[in-house]
């Protein structure tokens, strides 16, 4: 903090807004339900509400498989600023201020039905329809572990849920919030699987990437001070390096490789070492820097590249 106090000394007005404007990455714009399993032609689904561990009501979906309910559950959870449909920055302002592309992952739930799996999706607090908490913040996994807690308790304690075969579609900050979860609550994920876990990303590599890419890669110390004085966690909290290595089921990492937004591959690799899985893959997405445009919709695109890791494991 000493040395975020002297940058706060120093720092031009410019760069100052610029540090603001970084840590506000944490204060989620919230996606709107741009799409519904309609869009798709998927039938039999419903709304559902789960109350997380603290008791935030999380808006979702339950999307039974094609041609009938199946044996097999995928929990399928959303990066930030998104939510279970994914991301309108096709609308325009204010979210094409991130990227102005279309993240679908309602074709994503239609890839999963056409193979036989249910599907319970869910806004993560402070995203989509789901309810406001922790002041409007996103810990990137440090609060929003409770809500993985709370829907994988709702599905246990279901009459018909609890039945199912369940795996995990965790990405980005979902995936970081799933992995505390399982570090949290192992007994609670004993039953699963296995996990898809695309995009899961530290926070420190976010704003080492961002602030050098305007020119205030110095002020790392100063994002941290003001990412506090908001009320949230320093960046080196928010990574999933820290609870990785409770994760032991299999695992299937998509990360980019070339990630403007990041620093891979030393990020996404370290954090595919500390897991404790005995059987995982890394499947890197090459010829591209575009986290949001080809990172999020790689599922969407190439359903072969994931499917068959569920097989492997529900079939």
């Amino acid at each position: 903090m000493k040395k975020a106090v002297e940058q706060l000394e120093t720092i031009s007005e410019e760069d100052h807004a610029k540090v603001k404007g970084l840590a506000a990455i944490v204060k989620p714009l919230r996606s709107f339900i741009h799409k519904t399993p309609d869009d798709y032609g998927m039938t039999g689904w419903s709304d559902v509400v789960i109350a997380s561990e603290d008791g935030t009501p999380l808006e979702g979906w339950y999307i039974p498989a094609k041609g009938g309910e199946s044996d097999k559950l995928i929990i399928f959870n959303h990066a930030l600023p998104m939510c279970r449909s994914g991301f309108p920055g096709h609308f325009g302002e204010p979210w094409s201020g991130y990227d102005a592309v279309e993240i679908d992952f309602v074709i994503q739930y239609k890839h999963l039905t056409d193979a036989g799996y249910n599907v319970l999706t869910y806004d993560i607090r402070n995203h989509g329809n789901s309810a406001a908490a922790n002041g409007g913040l996103s810990g990137i996994g440090c609060w929003e572990w409770r809500d993985c807690v709370g829907v994988k308790r709702y599905v246990d304690n279901h009459p018909t849920l609890s039945k199912m075969k369940v795996g995990l579609y965790s990405q980005c900050m979902g995936g970081n919030s799933q992995y505390h979860a399982i570090h949290r609550h192992p007994e609670l994920f004993e039953n699963v699987l296995c996990m898809c876990s695309p995009m899961v990303v530290s926070m420190a590599a976010i704003y080492d990437a961002f602030s050098e890419l305007q020119g205030i890669q110095h002020y790392q110390e100063l994002i941290d001070l003001e990412l506090l004085k908001m009320g949230g966690f320093v960046a080196a909290e928010m990574t999933p390096h820290h609870w990785a290595p409770s994760v032991t089921m299999p695992v299937l990492m998509l990360q980019v490789l070339e990630d403007e937004w990041t620093r891979n591959p030393e990020d996404a690799q370290k954090t595919f070492d500390l897991l404790g899985s005995k059987e995982k893959e890394l499947l890197w997405i090459e010829n591209t820097k575009k986290r949001f445009k080809d990172g999020y919709n790689y599922f969407g695109r190439h359903p072969e590249k994931i499917l068959p890791f569920f097989d492997r494991y529900m079939k």
